[in-house]
């Protein structure tokens, strides 16, 4: 079946020159975007629940932006002054030049990883005798308590915000012939927002292994993997779908 709409389960694209609206051009084809999940902070009174004393950590790990933007708040709304010789252990460039938000980068001590957890490993390793604090949410990857374990550190868990399911109710009417998913989370929610759902002759787009299985899991079709040998990124796995679905069009 020829495909004419596309619904992409992340936040529209705040760049002109973003893959998807690229796409939607050259194929002709509508692409709209909503958010499956959200993340919520918490307080921070439930913080300290978790028997997390800020001032007792001399090196902070943030795996995301969402871990910056909830640490800081975190602190804020405990009324604790961020020591300047704080050490910020940031997973990609990304998160370490969104710090840059909150601290003077110069001034600071930010260590930064490639891209993977895993990458971050060594500089770790470097400053084992550090007290380390994962900014972390509730949905944490296994990869990330298993290096910290395997460096054999001192590190504490703590969770600052959480992913919570958003309401999609107003798309309950609503048909698309490509769904697209990026985490298992957003197949949750597509279920707890639709418990009856049946996909029929919708295609089911998924980014990543972990999402490919909660999606079977479901027992939902899964008709367009990325990445994939050709095809590392989801436009790209769209694109070459739609090109053969839509022939002679």
């Amino acid at each position: 079946m020829k495909v004419k709409t596309i619904l992409v389960s992340q936040p529209e694209p705040k760049v002109e020159n973003s893959p998807y609206f690229e796409l939607q051009n050259k194929l002709k084809v509508k692409v709209d975007f909503r958010t499956f999940i959200h993340v919520e902070g918490i307080s921070a009174k439930e913080v300290r629940a978790q028997k997390i004393d800020l001032s007792k950590f001399s090196a902070i790990i943030l795996t995301s932006r969402n871990s910056v933007d909830h640490f800081f708040r975190v602190a804020e709304e405990m009324r604790y002054k961020i020591p300047e010789d704080l050490k910020y252990f940031c997973q990609s460039e990304a998160v370490a030049f969104y710090l840059q938000r909150y601290v003077v980068y110069r001034k600071r001590k930010i260590y930064v990883g490639q891209k993977d957890f895993i990458d971050l490993a060594p500089l770790i390793k470097k400053y084992k005798d550090e007290a380390f604090l994962l900014v972390a949410s509730d949905q944490l990857n296994a990869d990330v308590p298993s290096t910290l374990n395997d460096l054999k550190v001192n590190w504490t868990e703590g969770v600052f915000y959480k992913t919570v399911v958003s309401d999609l109710s107003d798309l309950k009417d609503v048909y698309y012939d490509i769904l697209a998913f990026f985490s298992p989370s957003g197949i949750k929610s597509l279920f707890q927002n639709f418990p009856d759902f049946v996909q029929n002759n919708t295609r089911i787009a998924v980014f990543g292994t972990t999402t490919q299985k909660e999606a079977i899991d479901a027992g939902l079709r899964v008709d367009i993997m990325a990445p994939s040998p050709g095809t590392p990124s989801m436009t790209g796995a769209l694109e070459k779908y739609i090109l053969e679905a839509n022939k002679g069009k």
